[in-house]
């Protein structure tokens, strides 16, 4: 396994982070924690969650299996760096979701209780709340790191002027501020290289790639249709069928370079500048098997350049568009 910091923090985290969304929903519980043993064997050390993640299940339900296995100690919780999130309504009175100081407070300490323990190392906003003022989010969060509840902070989905806002208003408080930020970042899909990506290493923030096969897109979908062993409707059929040419070819040049085609999507991840890792949500202990088979993949410049002319990415602004 590769390690890494997680922005500019001392926290040293494995390059392949374990996503959680599917345990519970997708992944018995019993089948959830082989995933998170097996994922410690391979050297894995980041776990992201949420506190809304559960599904059909209820939301907090994943955050439960999590804490389930902690309890079963083995080193298991000292073993793990931890991420959860807050911003989604928990339930439908006033105050159960987003990020005023009072939110933070009753999510931090409802998360804390289902992942059975007393500290979460990285807590992240998300989403952006337009409606609550850095003041008080950062005050929200000063308190949890004074109370010994949380280490760092990071943010989800946030556009590259919110990170730029959110670390200048912690400096204003001598905060260290967000340390990483989750961002939509695959071949398909390439935006954040406009602004994100550049506003994140220049304000010191690791960047973590969630939804890295987009959907199944970059997963060799159209083989695995030919085989009938995928079927594809509603938004991910339109979109296979807009970009299925740039798949095609993706697919042909992943076989001529000896990978499986999800494979080859994270290792192009891997070695985009400022990203810390991409998250891998797996539904069985193969399909983690298969995420980390991605660090042992070497991409030269060739390489790199024809996966830029199957899908063409950004220029950081204003140069993308202008001069």
């Amino acid at each position: 396994m590769e390690y890494t910091h997680l922005g500019r923090s001392g926290l040293k985290v494995s390059r392949i982070v374990l996503g959680t969304m599917n345990f519970g929903p997708q992944t018995s519980e019993e089948d959830s924690h082989r995933i998170m043993d097996a994922a410690h064997e391979a050297g894995v050390n980041y776990f992201d969650t949420a506190n809304v993640y559960g599904q059909h299940r209820g939301r907090g339900a994943t955050e439960t299996i999590v804490g389930n296995w902690f309890a079963q100690g083995d080193g298991r919780r000292e073993r793990t760096v931890l991420a959860t999130k807050l911003y989604g309504d928990m339930g439908d009175w006033p105050n159960e979701g987003r990020l005023s100081a009072l939110n933070i407070r009753r999510a931090l300490d409802a998360s804390l209780k289902r992942l059975q323990t007393d500290y979460i190392d990285v807590y992240q906003f998300h989403h952006i709340d337009r409606d609550t003022p850095w003041d008080e989010i950062w005050q929200g969060i000063e308190t949890a790191i004074a109370q010994g509840k949380i280490l760092y902070a990071g943010s989800s989905n946030f556009a590259g002027w919110h990170i730029a806002t959110a670390q200048a208003e912690a400096r204003r408080r001598n905060l260290l501020g967000l340390v990483s930020e989750q961002s939509i970042y695959n071949l398909l899909t390439r935006q954040v290289e406009l602004e994100v990506l550049p506003a994140a290493q220049a304000n010191g923030v690791g960047v973590i790639a969630w939804s890295p096969l987009q959907g199944g897109l970059l997963g060799g979908v159209i083989r695995k249709q030919n085989e009938g062993k995928r079927r594809l409707e509603g938004r991910a059929a339109e979109t296979l069928e807009k970009h299925r040419d740039a798949i095609e070819a993706y697919e042909a040049f992943a076989d001529e370079l000896g990978h499986e085609p999800g494979d080859l999507a994270l290792a192009w991840l891997l070695t985009r500048p400022g990203v810390t890792g991409p998250i891998i949500g797996p539904r069985t202990h193969e399909q983690l098997e298969g995420g980390l088979r991605a660090l042992d993949i070497h991409l030269d410049e060739a390489a790199l350049a024809r996966l830029d002319e199957i899908f063409p990415g950004h220029k950081p602004a204003p140069e993308d568009y202008a001069w």
